[in-house]
């Protein structure tokens, strides 16, 4: 017979997650893996205990890894992008010409503004990272920012634009699960979006123009990057409509996963046609990635990447966190945890307090965007509806924690993607993503104050506007 989780016991494989975790950081050095999969043990040991069999187990894990099939086949793909935008040239073209045109004084707000440009259009903040992102850390190298701050300007962006598309996933299953439409949701995201990245672009410039971004900028260092470019790639400004190809796809709603396969094959061609390389090579390219040794360390740093292989890490921490997220919400820890926090809601403030650290917590917890997501918003939109609050509010929340806030998180998958993209480790980028601290904070602030919190009467379906609530 099962025996229900108490919330002490709920919570110890959280715990033993986030001492195995920070034991790894800051004194294995080994990354998130083992820490994951100490995890999984502990939950599962739980499990048993608790008395669940070891194939009920097994198949909590199988479900829970089932929902990340189709954000593994996407890495996979994405990782041959990478290798084939830089082998045909794309990529090194877009650090080129961005050399050539962007003011150093504006450098770090124009790395979040256009990357969030680019990911709200794309839909996908991985893609963006993968792709304008590379080109922002190469351009910041020989413009000599601290590669940690344009990282982190880089992702805050990407996760605006990500946040905020009708194309993006996770902006499609929040308000699904907290069953609101998306339109409604985008709508009443712009409330803590908007500001959160104005304030985020004023951070940007005031640190990229003052000491805190590291040393001088050094403009000589363009010339340096630009001259190793040309020696390895040809450089053409037709090879640019390869991005803007890949926004049209997506504004047309072609399905992620054949318009990226379709986006990586014509960078194969490209490469073959443009570049002079052969069949065998760009096969080898996305499998392993490309490679060069150009005499120049920023450019071979920053274009040795891409390829198949270069995902299996990142992959290997998805499939861990999702197989741990199932037994955690299989066997009820997840809503014994939150239930817990539920218990102590008094007021809206802390309704919606309690909604982004049940996410973060999750997101601790797991790793995971989705199930960041999904599981407080389930968890919370009964009791949203109870106390008569629109659940367009719950689903901005766990946008604000489970798509933003996670980055915060330095074992979540898209931390991990992102310093497999860009080679900056998260104790350098973490702190200089402002967006990922603002949108939280700033949900937190219109809770306690009720600015922007819309009530509704779900019994007669009429909603009733508070103040700060207007029309958009």
């Amino acid at each position: 017979m099962k025996k229900e989780l108490t919330f002490g016991v709920s919570i110890i494989p959280i715990l033993a997650l986030m001492a195995a975790a920070a034991s790894s950081i800051f004194i294995w050095k080994a990354g998130m893996h083992i820490p994951l999969l100490i995890g999984v043990v502990v939950a599962a040991v739980i499990a048993k205990i608790c008395g669940w069999s070891w194939y009920e187990v097994e198949k909590m894990m199988v479900n829970g890894v089932s929902r990340a099939l189709p954000a593994v086949f996407i890495l996979f793909i994405i990782g041959i992008i990478v290798g084939t935008w830089i082998a045909s040239g794309v990529i090194p073209t877009m650090i080129y010409f961005g050399l050539s045109m962007i003011e150093p004084s504006l450098f770090v707000p124009l790395v979040a503004l256009i990357t969030g440009i680019v990911s709200i259009t794309l839909g996908s903040s991985f893609t963006s990272i993968a792709t304008i992102g590379i080109a922002f850390m190469a351009i910041g190298e020989g413009l000599g920012f601290a590669p940690g701050l344009v990282a982190g300007a880089v992702i805050s962006g990407a996760y605006f634009g990500d946040k905020l598309s009708p194309l993006s996933d996770t902006t499609n299953i929040a308000p699904a699960m907290a069953e609101t439409d998306l339109f409604s949701h985008i709508k009443h995201m712009l409330w803590d979006t908007i500001p959160a990245f104005v304030i985020a672009l004023i951070l940007y410039w005031f640190v990229g123009n003052s000491g805190a971004a590291g040393n001088a900028v050094d403009t000589n260092g363009i010339d340096v990057i630009k001259t190793g470019l040309e020696g390895v790639f040809t450089i053409h400004p037709l090879l640019l409509l390869m991005p803007i190809f890949t926004i049209i796809l997506m504004m047309k709603r072609v399905p992620a996963i054949p318009a990226l396969t379709i986006v990586g094959l014509l960078g194969a061609v490209l490469a073959v046609i443009v570049q002079g390389a052969s069949v065998t090579s760009i096969v080898k390219v996305m499998t392993s990635g490309f490679s060069v040794d150009s005499g120049v360390k920023a450019v071979d740093s920053l274009l040795n990447n891409g390829g198949l292989m270069s995902m299996l890490g990142t992959i290997g921490l998805l499939v861990i966190a999702t197989a741990l997220g199932g037994i955690l919400e299989e066997t009820g820890s997840f809503e014994v945890v939150t239930r817990k926090m539920i218990a102590g809601v008094r007021s809206t403030g802390t309704l919606i307090s309690t909604t982004i650290f049940s996410a973060f917590v999750v997101a601790f917890a797991s790793g995971a965007q989705f199930l960041a997501i999904i599981l407080p918003a389930r968890t919370f939109v009964q009791t949203y509806k109870d106390r008569g609050i629109d659940t367009k509010n719950l689903s901005r929340c766990v946008e604000a924690a489970g798509t933003v806030g996670i980055n915060l998180v330095p074992w979540s998958v898209p931390v991990v993607f992102a310093v497999s993209i860009l080679g900056v480790s998260p104790g350098e980028f973490i702190p200089y993503a402002f967006f990922a601290f603002l949108v939280p904070l700033i949900n937190i602030i219109f809770g306690f104050t009720g600015w922007t919190i819309t009530k509704k009467n779900y019994r007669d379906d009429s909603e009733i506007k508070v103040k700060g609530e207007i029309s958009l």
